[in-house]
């Protein structure tokens, strides 16, 4: 086993365990962000979130949990195109953002553009993070990290289960 694997897994056994302990602390619930407490444009009830998302996007959109890594269908998908927001359907990030750090999750350098995401400071876990959610419902899409090894430096590490993917149509890369 590698020690990129073996840390990986060390910190996801942390998760899980840090997640467990707020889960019983909330009476069983990781606790769900509503699409209004902070006015995003995508507003719902929680019935309705559960009802427009599976299980595991819910799970992960609303309650903020987290994917185990190198599961995700766009870990190691390398397709032209957008990656959209599952819970909205908002353009979030370019393909030609999208770059393998071998953490487990579909990490990009860039969003979109400056409004496509919003930043929060999170504490949770016992751990000071950025929490990066879609700027259009709120949705929890992953976590920023300045450690990227591009000209940005940047590494927004991402859910997979948080996304949607466009495919760049054939005609619109033909024009390039």
């Amino acid at each position: 086993m590698k020690l990129t694997q073996i840390l990986t897994l060390g910190m996801m056994t942390f998760f899980v365990a840090c997640n467990a302990q707020e889960q019983k602390s909330n009476g069983g619930h990781a606790s769900a962000t509503t699409s209004n407490e902070m006015g995003y444009n995508v507003e719902k009830s929680d019935s309705a979130w559960r009802a427009s998302l599976t299980d595991a996007q819910y799970r992960v959109l609303r309650e903020k949990g987290t994917e185990r890594p190198h599961t995700g269908e766009y870990n190691l998908h390398f397709e032209n195109g957008i990656y959209t927001c599952a819970g909205c359907g908002a353009e979030l990030f370019s393909s030609e953002a999208k770059f393998d750090s071998h953490c487990g999750w579909p990490s990009f350098d860039k969003a979109l553009s400056s409004n496509t995401v919003v930043e929060i400071p999170d504490s949770s876990h016992g751990m000071v993070r950025t929490e990066i959610v879609c700027a259009n419902c709120g949705g929890h899409l992953g976590h920023v990290f300045d450690d990227g090894p591009t000209e940005t430096g940047m590494r927004y590490c991402i859910n997979s289960v948080s996304l949607g993917f466009e495919e760049e149509s054939s005609s619109s890369s033909e024009e390039k």
